[in-house]
């Protein structure tokens, strides 16, 4: 059993690739999602994974790693679990091209409730009115992002807009829960407070399935220096501003030939490691993708 538990928010300020491994459509490199809602996720060994090689980059003590995070399977003489279990990150706001502002977090009530259960199961209140929105309307905070006729315009589509004073005490909390401190983030501090969008959950469903970011590569000939015939092929990525929460979950260490660790000081070390920092999580990292900032609040 996990003693000690946190939630883990994931912003991601680059594009974010955590490949599904296989392709059924046109889009040859497609991103992990959930498979019952179509949601972008990222599973939970992806984030431990990369938490366990970036850890002494991170300023982890490396005499730590293996205590914390299991030895390899080689070390057959020495097994024993890991003190972290990280699960898998759930979509919690996504960006969406608006007519106006540039951009909206767009998030629906099945997000929103999903997230305040996993938060309440760790052990954190989140007092959120969960609103009910119907298709091809909204709720808003900010009547700035509005045409004239009371219409927001996302993309392609428009919606009927509704003001709710409920949805900015939750922007507000949110805000303030998942996004880091300082100065560098006052903006989308503010941003996600004040540009927090709930739309049904169909019409949610639509954009994150669809207004993903998608790239052409090519493969290039060594010989000729040009694009090799048959190369070209399609990656997916989760946008930037894209924010998802994970569980982290922490027990005593078990290695018995090791000093002991609580679960309260495996989770403080942990917590030290990656809170406001910056992580690269997924592939294409020497392209500059998969670079997430960490909060974790404690239960």
């Amino acid at each position: 059993m996990f003693d000690r538990q946190a939630a883990l928010f994931l912003y991601a300020i680059s594009p974010v690739h955590l490949g599904a491994g296989s392709a059924i459509g046109i889009i040859d490199n497609p991103i992990q999602r959930e498979r019952h809602t179509k949601h972008p996720c990222f599973a939970g060994s992806g984030i431990k994974g990369a938490l366990r090689h970036g850890f002494e980059a991170l300023g982890g003590d490396p005499k730590l790693i293996h205590l914390l995070f299991g030895p390899p399977a080689s070390a057959s003489g020495d097994l024993h679990a890991g003190a972290v279990s990280i699960g898998d990150a759930q979509l919690l706001a996504f960006p969406v091209r608006s007519l106006r502002g540039g951009y909206v977090y767009t998030t629906c009530p099945q997000a929103l409730a999903r997230t305040q259960r996993l938060m309440a199961a760790l052990g954190i209140t989140a007092p959120w009115v969960i609103p009910e929105v119907k298709e091809e309307q909204c709720l808003v905070t900010h009547t700035a992002l509005l045409s004239s006729d009371s219409k927001l315009h996302l993309e392609a589509f428009e919606y009927h807009a509704h003001r709710s004073e409920p949805l900015a005490a939750l922007g507000a909390d949110l805000a303030q829960r998942a996004l880091p401190e300082g100065e560098a983030y006052d903006f989308f501090r503010t941003k996600l407070a004040r540009d927090l969008v709930v739309l049904s959950d169909t019409d949610f469903g639509y954009f994150v399935e669809h207004a993903t970011v998608v790239e052409p590569h090519v493969c290039i000939d060594e010989q000729t220096g040009t694009a090799k015939k048959g190369g070209l092929f399609y990656t997916e990525n989760l946008p930037p501003e894209s924010l998802l929460m994970a569980p982290l979950m922490a027990s005593a260490t078990r290695n018995p030939q090791a000093d002991s660790l609580a679960a309260h000081e495996v989770l403080m070390k942990m917590s030290l490691l990656v809170n406001q920092k910056l992580l690269q999580i997924g592939g294409d990292a020497t392209t500059g993708r998969g670079l997430v900032v960490a909060k974790v609040v404690e239960g």
